[in-house]
């Protein structure tokens, strides 16, 4: 792993991240693998992801709260106004002209951007 040396705790955070399709917030993580490790906790949680998004294995996102995301591919998400929950958009793809034409803009040397989409999710619309 890229992330310092190896851990397991810091394995079983990433894999648990890659075993997802939500964007979990820490506590989120703590509370799916705390009942079988006892010992874990959100502190430790909390510092793992951080080596992991420092490390560029995973991606912070910046909602309200911290989500995390093991997709470190450029990609939209959309989050729910009623539940919260935050989805990928997988059927929009990145558009790097996109980088280009704020770059151009205004004069900022641009990496990359998110795009954030808000409204209500087809669970709470009950769709």
């Amino acid at each position: 792993m890229g992330a310092k040396r190896y851990s397991r705790q810091r394995e079983m955070i990433f894999q648990a991240l890659c075993n997802t399709t939500e964007h979990p917030t820490a506590e989120m993580v703590y509370n799916w693998l705390k009942p079988k490790n006892p010992s874990l906790s959100l502190g430790t949680v909390y510092r793992n992801l951080n080596l992991l998004a420092d490390s560029g294995m995973i991606m912070r996102l910046a909602f309200p709260i911290e989500r995390y995301d093991a997709n470190t591919k450029p990609h939209p998400h959309f989050q729910c106004l009623r539940c919260g929950r935050v989805y990928d958009l997988d059927g929009l793809s990145y558009d790097p002209h996109l980088d280009e034409a704020a770059s151009q803009y205004s004069g900022h040397q641009i990496s990359r951007h998110e795009i954030v989409f808000y409204g209500i999710c087809i669970h709470c619309t009950g769709d």
